[in-house]
């Protein structure tokens, strides 16, 4: 069962006289931040700086921090809550569903990252993603073809049966930058495939037929089931790869 826990911050209670808390979310087995992150409609990014995480490991029964929450008290406005915590009166309104100005004291309102800060931590946070769900060893695809022709190891874990396609980082309307953060742009020999996070969860480690060891780190609109898109250094070795059925075993 996901447990939702308001807890008080424990830096604050000795700090300013602002009442604030963090909307906690417990971790269950199988949960990944991308997962917390859309349920509760924030983004990894912001779970990255509020839990201060260096990597997208979490553990169950671990608490995350989904948001910030504040207690309103006497003589508070919402332009003077505003200014404390570096957003916007007009954020605080569309977070909190809020038509007026008027807030009453013991009113909770939800504190989340501001747009603009966001938007600057993005570039931050993806380059963090991609270093800590990137394979441990990233090779070309090439050399990672070879070892997969020569290695007899059968990897061990829950293996699907599954249709795969191949895209590169230069395809129109690509950013070169996957749904979980990785830059392509910088590491065009990255072993990553776009998969239907209902079938395999992001952020897994897989082994897959005829291509090697990859991270799950992308989603797809056409990418639903048992189908998957391996990222390839170039177009001439994506058109070669065509589609194929293989083999994809989840190996952690």
């Amino acid at each position: 069962m996901k447990t939702i826990v308001a807890t008080i911050a424990a830096g604050l209670m000795f700090a300013s006289p602002l009442s604030t808390s963090a909307l906690e979310y417990e971790v269950v087995e199988g949960d990944t931040l991308w997962g917390i992150a859309n349920e509760y409609e924030t983004t990894v990014e912001s779970l990255y700086e509020l839990n201060e995480l260096e990597s997208d490991i979490i553990y169950p029964k671990q608490q995350i921090a989904i948001y910030k929450k504040y207690l309103v008290e006497k003589g508070d406005t919402l332009f003077g809550i505003s200014e404390e915590n570096s957003v916007s009166v007009e954020e605080l309104k569309e977070w909190n569903k809020l038509t007026s100005d008027l807030i009453l004291v013991g009113q909770e309102l939800i504190l989340k990252q501001a747009e603009e800060e966001e938007d600057e931590k993005a570039e931050e946070k993806e380059v963090a993603a991609a270093n800590s769900i990137q394979p441990t060893e990233v090779k070309s695809s090439t050399a990672s073809e070879e070892e997969s022709n020569t290695n007899d190891d059968q990897p061990e874990g829950k293996t699907l049966s599954v249709v795969a396609t191949a895209y590169t980082a230069e395809c129109d309307g690509c950013t070169g930058i996957t749904y979980t953060g990785i830059n392509l742009n910088e590491d065009r020999n990255a072993k990553v495939i776009a998969v239907d996070p209902d079938v395999i969860p992001l952020g897994s480690k897989v082994y897959v037929e005829g291509y090697g060891y990859a991270i799950a780190g992308d989603i797809g609109s056409a990418i639903k089931g048992n189908r998957i898109d391996i990222h390839l250094p170039t177009k001439e070795e994506a058109l070669d790869w065509g589609v194929r059925e293989v083999n994809v075993t989840i190996v952690e």
